[in-house]
């Protein structure tokens, strides 16, 4: 479950919190290429916060860089199978264990990604209560219930209980509804914390670096980019993964490339247009990463419009300053 947290001291707070630079922006403009160059020149490694490759298998679909082509050490990807429930909760831990493991080798970590809710799980002071761990029966029994009475059913359940939780949150958003009755349940209240939500202080020190570029230029690269997944064998990865049976993760709302060309492998529909869903479906969560990082005044934000990887992990640098 990725939803609103509590806010508290940072469980790692006994220990020194080293500097982390984190570069963040929307799927495509070219994260990783400059955090890996920046991570060279600091002598520094990569802890991802990216919320699918932290699945294993799950490679072509995710733009995860393969392991040959790699010039640092990665962190926080392929710790998790892909039908394994993974939580931001589990996702703190892991990449603020990384922070810590790399910089007591005197190296620099470096965050890059562009899950929003990662990247503020892991600098944020956040604290995850009861609900955000994997195993949950409170949660199971609210899943169930959506299930067999359908996502309205749930949505009037909150708000017959919490109206103004209901109010802030989408009935489409059934994530978000389990995990507003859970606080209930805990206690509290979604409305309650959603303030201390939308506030943002880092526990690490920490520079945030935005990467962008005009909407079209983006827009294009999204577009090759789906195109190269499926030229390297995402259709085969597609397929390998639905054979070892993980169906179901597949076709869930946050895999896009993935659930699109379910129906490609299952029931031989077009692939041209499997891949113009894709397309879409990537071009709708790039403008979704812009908004939400957009709206966190920390970052600092560079054009990397027309500019090669060098040049871009340049700017970066030089934002540093």
């Amino acid at each position: 479950m990725t939803d609103t947290p509590e806010a508290s001291p940072s469980e790692h707070e006994h220990r020194e919190r080293p500097f982390v630079l984190a570069i963040v922006g929307p799927t495509a403009v070219g994260k990783t290429d400059v955090a890996e160059e920046v991570a060279v020149r600091l002598g520094g490694e990569i802890v991802s916060a990216d919320s699918m490759q932290v699945y294993r298998g799950m490679d072509i679909g995710t733009a995860k860089p393969r392991p040959e082509e790699r010039r640092v050490p990665y962190h926080c990807i392929d710790v998790a199978e892909p039908g394994e429930a993974y939580s931001a909760a589990r996702y703190q831990a892991c990449a603020r264990d990384a922070f810590h493991s790399i910089a007591s080798a005197g190296r620099a970590p470096v965050l890059c990604g562009g899950t929003g809710l990662y990247v503020r799980a892991a600098l944020d002071d956040w604290r995850f209560p009861f609900g955000e761990q994997v195993d949950n029966p409170v949660r199971e029994y609210y899943e169930a219930f959506e299930r067999e009475q359908g996502p309205d059913a749930l949505h009037e359940l909150l708000a017959s209980r919490d109206p103004a939780s209901a109010a802030l949150i989408h009935p489409n958003n059934m994530r978000r509804v389990v995990r507003a009755l859970e606080m209930l349940d805990e206690g509290t209240s979604y409305a309650e914390h959603h303030e201390g939500f939308s506030a943002r202080e880092s526990v690490y020190p920490c520079a945030m670096i935005g990467l962008t570029m005009d909407r079209a230029e983006l827009y294009r690269r999204i577009d090759a980019r789906a195109n190269v997944m499926v030229e390297r064998g995402l259709l085969g990865e597609v397929a390998g993964l639905l054979e070892a049976g993980f169906r179901d993760t597949l076709t869930a709302a946050q895999a896009i490339g993935y659930k699109e060309l379910v129906p490609v492998v299952e029931e031989g529909t077009p692939l041209d247009a499997a891949l113009d869903d894709i397309k879409r479906a990537s071009r709708r969560y790039a403008k979704r990463q812009l908004t939400w990082f957009k709206a966190d005044p920390r970052v600092r934000w560079i054009d990397v419009g027309g500019l090669d990887t060098a040049s871009a992990a340049d700017l970066t640098m030089a934002a540093l300053d």
